[in-house]
């Protein structure tokens, strides 16, 4: 590809790279039952409002996690998927509402059929999430976590399961924030795959403090400022965060500064605009999430329509250096087409689009691989 830097080495992608060479989600959340036949190295999810494009990817960052009960937790609490309770004192808590995991609300523990199902299609590897009763056993084994005694009345069981591991997690009308953190600490899952995951919005100065530190003074740092240079050129020769989080004196604390050529003093990150902020964000995140996922909600946020093909190319590019996969959404167009172009452009690095759609109570998925990328640009599929 004309331009790439020497950083990049190119490979050809084949689908044992990938953690997740396919997909399928069974009863997570608002998607009953979904397969999405091939994934590339980078996917992009179109679709309308509603149709379950946030849902993969919280689906996919449960999968990275093994399930782990803290993952589960942050994913409800983002979604503001909370239950208040009192215990027999009157003394009220909030802790996430487990049943909004499953489809329709239902965790259904006498069901067998209502289990979550989430991994690559046909493969053992797969995240198991299901509701089971509470038996008297696990009542008397756990009934000192809580404020009031269990009973199999008022409890059911959280199973999780990944490759014959386990972590079973009660759950009752009287579980608190504590006890949820004490249980996710019994986990026997295995260990978790890198991910990182970024929402909607331009991250703010705590967030972009937290991925510089873990590159800096690295060979990801160099990768960072070259990925910017994707889009701005040489012009930016530097950056650093400067700033101290401690200090008196400080009421930004610290912040992202670039060095730009032919001046002496340094210029906030974010007076380049949302979109060098966004794609630094996503530079930096890449270069945190080596051997694992990277998680993009609605990519397009702060990036001018112009600067989607560069942008798009910068993380097909840094998303193969670093083996990532990257799994990204959009309402926009203009996002679409440019990480089409991009697609073919980066010869060697496997990029993938699907629309959702929905079919009923299923999601269906197309899937447009990057020989098909430009067509179905050219024809306008819909993508809102």
């Amino acid at each position: 590809m004309k331009g790439t830097s020497h950083r990049y080495r190119v490979h050809r992608m084949s689908e044992t790279d990938l953690h997740l060479p396919n997909l399928t989600i069974r009863r997570f959340r608002g998607i009953q039952d979904l397969s999405i036949e091939r994934l590339g190295r980078v996917t992009l999810i179109a679709g309308k409002n509603g149709v379950g494009k946030t849902t993969v990817l919280d689906a996919v960052r449960a999968y990275a996690s093994r399930g782990q009960h803290a993952v589960l937790a942050s994913i409800l609490g983002s979604r503001e998927e909370l239950a208040s309770s009192a215990d027999e004192d009157g003394d009220e808590s909030v802790g996430p509402d487990w049943e909004a995991l499953f489809f329709g609300r239902t965790k259904s523990p006498e069901n067998q059929d209502s289990h979550i199902i989430i991994g690559p299609t046909g493969s053992s590897s797969f995240l198991r999430i299901e509701a089971t009763p509470l038996t008297e056993s696990e009542a008397a084994r756990w009934g000192w976590s809580f404020p009031v005694p269990l009973s199999d009345k008022d409890g059911w069981m959280l199973r999780i399961t990944f490759e014959g591991k386990e972590q079973a997690t009660p759950v009752t009308s009287y579980r608190s924030v504590r006890n949820s953190l004490e249980f996710s600490e019994q986990s026997e899952l295995p260990p978790a795959i890198q991910c990182e995951s970024l929402g909607p919005n331009v991250l703010d100065n705590n967030q972009i403090a937290r991925l510089w530190d873990k590159v800096a003074l690295t060979d990801d740092e160099s990768r960072a400022l070259e990925a910017l240079r994707l889009v701005f050129g040489t012009t930016i020769e530097r950056t650093a965060m400067i700033g101290d989080v401690q200090s008196l004196n400080s009421r930004l604390g610290r912040r992202a500064v670039v060095r730009l050529a032919g001046q002496e003093r340094p210029v906030p990150l974010r007076s380049l605009g949302d979109g060098a902020v966004r794609l630094f964000g996503v530079a930096l995140a890449l270069a945190n999430s080596q051997g694992g996922f990277l998680l993009i909600d609605e990519a397009e946020n702060g990036i001018h329509y112009s600067l989607q093909r560069d942008f798009w190319r910068m993380v097909l590019l840094t998303a193969q250096a670093n083996n990532v996969q990257v799994f990204a959404t959009t309402h926009s167009w203009d996002c679409m087409a440019g990480f089409a172009q991009a697609a073919v452009d980066a010869e060697g690095v496997e990029g993938a689009l699907v629309r959702l759609e929905k079919d009923g109570e299923n999601t269906r998925a197309v899937t447009y691989p990057e020989e098909e990328l430009l067509a179905a640009a050219d024809h306008g599929i819909e993508v809102r």
